[in-house]
């Protein structure tokens, strides 16, 4: 797009963040953003239909007490810990803003959540990546030196690898003079949270979603938790932007799905299930298929272009994600779908590969 002469300067400066495609068309087996192939806990819908009504005429809380106290509720810890915004990308946003803009540049790894780059260029936060290891792994070794702070999802995306808890408590043992930010936003489907962690190290931040584990992606729920002096950095942000970022309806939306903790285990282990059938038939296929935590897979095949197989399987009206990006552009990542989308992608795929 073309500069234009009404643009603050910054605008012509940035490389806005490319979301997953979110097709129009019908009857697609949509295998490409990571959102959950169940549904929302039953109990969603009914919260929701009883807040529809008169009351949309006013304001929401702009604290949303109700949904911090029961995140509080479910993390074990204070509700003066825990801040909420409209999804974790608006979260994130407020802390790189908040947090992260200091003279030494934040640390993060060169294959991980694209948007961080993004937000470094609106924000204008100087940043440097580090190298995910030959096998795709963060070595956390290498963000033991100077910097401005650091985050890292975990487990990794577009990777799907964990960090156990024991290496991020030995990282925050020799990075106290920053912040560490640990984005979770698939934690639920494998890992164990650093949230236990924050009352010990005042440093540390750590952030998830409603949209993964929870099935929220339309709703527009995050939040995050760690010590009070960083969430009140996050609240002098969001009030300086914008008073409201929840809305009535996500707001109870987002209780009762975390009140309904049977639903919610029950299915993140369907996912995980599904995600371990999906793996053995991938691999059976002849796919290298990188240990995954996460409600996805990231697969190669070495004999097999990744965009072709891409390509074909959009043929056949089922869409994956591939990344055009050094390192990692012979990868697909793959969502955990339905079993029967599962079943779906591999008969695709032995078509694709001429398996019989």
């Amino acid at each position: 797009m073309a500069e234009n002469k009404f643009w603050s300067d910054i605008v012509s400066k940035l490389d806005p963040y490319v979301p997953g495609e979110q097709p129009k068309l019908a009857n697609l087996v949509k295998l490409n953003t990571n959102e959950n192939p169940y549904g929302p806990s039953p109990k969603v819908s009914a919260a929701i239909s009883t807040e529809l009504g008169d009351s949309l005429r006013l304001y929401p809380d702009p604290n949303a007490d109700v949904l911090k106290q029961a995140i509080a509720q479910s993390l074990d810890v204070d509700v003066s810990q825990v801040f909420v915004g409209n999804g974790s990308d608006e979260v994130l946003a407020h802390i790189f803003q908040g947090l992260l803009k200091h003279d030494a540049p934040i640390l993060f790894p060169d294959i991980t959540y694209s948007f961080y780059p993004v937000y470094c260029g609106l924000y204008q936060v100087d940043f440097t990546q580090i190298p995910l290891s030959e096998d795709l792994s963060i070595n956390l070794a290498d963000y033991q030196q100077p910097n401005g702070g650091i985050i890292f999802p975990n487990p990794n995306a577009p990777t799907g690898k964990l960090l156990s808890l024991a290496g991020i408590e030995s990282l925050l043992s020799v990075n106290k003079d920053s912040v560490v930010v640990v984005d979770e936003a698939y934690i639920d489907f494998g890992g164990e949270s650093a949230v236990g962690l924050i009352n010990r190290y005042p440093n540390l931040l750590v952030t998830q979603t409603f949209s993964k584990s929870r099935s929220l992606a339309g709703l527009r729920v995050g939040f995050a938790a760690g010590d009070v002096s960083l969430i009140d950095a996050l609240k002098r942000v969001k009030n300086s932007f914008n008073s409201y970022p929840l809305d009535r309806l996500a707001i109870v939306g987002a209780v009762a799905a975390i009140e309904d903790v049977g639903y919610f285990e029950e299915t993140c282990e369907q996912v995980i299930t599904s995600r371990e059938w999906l793996a053995t038939e991938l691999q059976s296929l002849g796919f290298s298929v990188l240990p995954s935590a996460a409600n996805f897979v990231f697969v190669k095949h070495s004999g097999h272009d990744a965009a072709v197989l891409s390509a074909g399987l959009r043929e056949d009206g089922i869409i994956v994600r591939h990344f055009n990006q050094s390192r990692i552009n012979q990868y697909l990542r793959i969502t955990v779908g339905l079993p029967e989308q599962n079943q779906q992608l591999i008969s695709s795929l032995k078509a694709l590969l001429g398996v019989a």
